[in-house]
Order: structure tokens, then C-alpha cells, then sequence
């Protein structure tokens, strides 16, 4: 552990994270707050963790002594700040707390499938992330050897398993709880999502990601359909130029920026700059 404070926004929501699928849950969670429009005075601050060193900082662990990615501090009450980390703890948090935004079910039987597939969110990635996201885009690979053959196949066997569950259970239904958009969708999209969108590891033509035609869809229309969505996904990352290079000519995001830190509403409006080389890529 290395010493290091966190730095302290002007919200009571404060979160520190980076774009990963498990930050992502968080910020589409945070951006949803905002998009019900039942909390106008509602803002969030959103401060960027890298991957190695800072998440071993002593400010941040002791938010979360685990030292990973999503944590946040509530600071409602200043003298007694919550702390809150792992992603699917900071989405149920959240949707307790601001129960305006409808994305934790009333009813008990609704509640109960939405509960069963937040749980699944939470236990299945693994298997997509650290494994086959490892072993197939990121573990050293032997010259004479090629690939590690072995936990590529057992990692992507699950995950197309896992692709399968998911693309059965949405083959009659617009959400992962029927009608009504949950906070089921939230932990899932991020992953499950954006792998079927061909957006993660490379691995979409490997995986034949355009086989589960229900995910797909359901992946779509959040994507289109829900702004926090959009925005939530931007939270928390950086580059040069201020966009996913596969986002230049979506129209989706013809209007938004990424946001290595975010802190106001106004932190989404492009410079003019920005909107002229946006509205010429588009």
C-alpha cells in the first residue's frame, strides 16, 4: 500500500473508477439518476482510478480494501460518509436510495427475477473477463506454441454458454424482466452487451457474437433507446481525441465526449471545435 489521498468533489456522490464493463454499471447507474428526472438537483462526481499503482493508494483502499475498481464514497452526511465498492453493491446502493427511478421492481415476484439475474451478472463475467478475455487477448503467447489452445477453448465454450442462457431467456421479451427496464439490464449490458456489439477482446468473429439475434437486439436498444446508457459508457475514459474511434460515425454519439473525470452536466457539451470535426466524421 502506497500513501495517496482521494481527491473530494463539491457532490455528495463520489465515485472513483475507470470505463471497464464493472465502472460502466456504475456510471449508467449514476447517469439514470439523472435521466428519470425525479432528482433535478441531483449531480455526481466521477474521478478517474488507473489500473495498477493508484488503486493501491491508501485514500482509495480504505474505500475499498479489495483495491479494485468501482468504489464510492455518499456523502450525504459528511460526518458519516458511506462507503460502497464492488459494482453490483454501488448499482443496488443507488437504485435504494433514489427509488424515483423505478429500476428496482416494487412487486415481489418482479423483484425476485430482476434479483436472480442480478446475481448471475455478478457471477458469470468472470469467465468472460478474466478468463477468455485473458487468455485470448492479453496472456503472453508462446512463439512456438501459438495460443493457449486449452483455457482459450474452455474460457469461450463458457461464454458462448453463457451468450446462450442470455439470448434464450430475451427471446420474447424487451428487458431482462419482461417490459420494465431494471437495474438487471444495468449489470448486464456492459458485458454482455458490448461483447455482442463487437466491441470487446476482438473476440466477436471468434465467438460468431451475431448468432444470439434476441441479445443483439436487446443490446441495441438499450444502447439507442436509453441516453444514460450512452452517456454512462463514456464516463471515465480517455483519449486524445475524445471519442471511441468506432463511435466516429454513429450518430448516437455524434453529440458526446468522453469524460476522463465528470462532475456537471455541462461537462457533455463539445467545444466548437469538437462539434465541427464530429459533425464531418459523421
Amino acid at each position: 500500500q502506497q500513501k495517496g489521498e482521494l481527491p473530494v468533489g463539491a457532490h455528495s456522490i463520489q465515485l472513483h473508477s475507470l470505463g471497464t464493463p464493472n465502472g460502466v454499471k456504475a456510471t449508467i447507474m449514476l447517469e439514470e439518476i439523472i435521466e428519470c428526472g425525479a432528482y433535478p438537483d441531483f449531480e455526481y462526481d466521477a474521478f478517474m482510478r488507473g489500473i495498477g499503482g493508484p488503486q493501491f493508494d491508501s485514500g482509495f483502499v480504505e474505500i475499498n480494501p479489495n483495491s479494485k475498481i468501482p468504489a464510492m464514497l455518499s456523502r450525504s452526511d459528511p460526518a458519516k460518509p458511506v462507503r460502497v465498492f464492488e459494482s453490483g453493491a454501488i448499482v443496488m446502493y443507488l437504485a435504494e436510495k433514489y427509488p424515483k427511478t423505478g429500476l428496482l421492481p416494487a412487486d415481489s415476484a418482479t423483484r425476485a427475477e430482476c434479483m436472480s439475474w442480478v446475481f448471475w451478472a455478478i457471477g458469470s463475467p468472470p469467465y468472460l473477463g478474466g478468463g477468455l478475455g485473458h487468455f485470448y487477448a492479453y496472456a503472453p503467447k508462446n512463439p512456438t506454441a501459438g495460443y493457449l489452445e486449452y483455457p482459450i477453448d474452455r474460457f469461450a465454450m463458457e461464454t458462448k454458454r453463457q451468450l446462450s442462457v442470455l439470448d434464450k431467456h430475451l427471446a420474447d421479451k424487451t428487458y431482462m424482466c419482461g417490459d420494465i427496464y431494471t437495474i438487471a439490464d444495468i449489470l448486464v449490458w456492459p458485458w454482455y452487451g458490448a461483447l455482442v456489439l463487437g466491441r470487446m477482446y476482438g473476440a466477436g468473429e471468434f465467438l460468431s457474437v451475431d448468432e444470439y439475434i434476441n441479445l443483439k437486439r436487446w443490446a441495441e436498444h438499450l444502447e439507442s433507446s436509453r441516453p444514460a446508457v450512452r452517456r454512462g459508457r463514456l464516463v471515465n475514459r480517455f483519449s486524445k481525441e475524445r471519442r471511441f474511434p468506432g463511435d466516429a460515425s454513429n450518430p448516437l454519439y455524434a453529440d458526446l465526449p468522453l469524460l476522463p473525470e465528470r462532475h456537471s452536466r455541462k461537462d457533455w457539451e463539445l467545444t466548437d471545435e469538437e462539434k465541427a470535426q464530429h459533425a464531418t466524421s459523421a
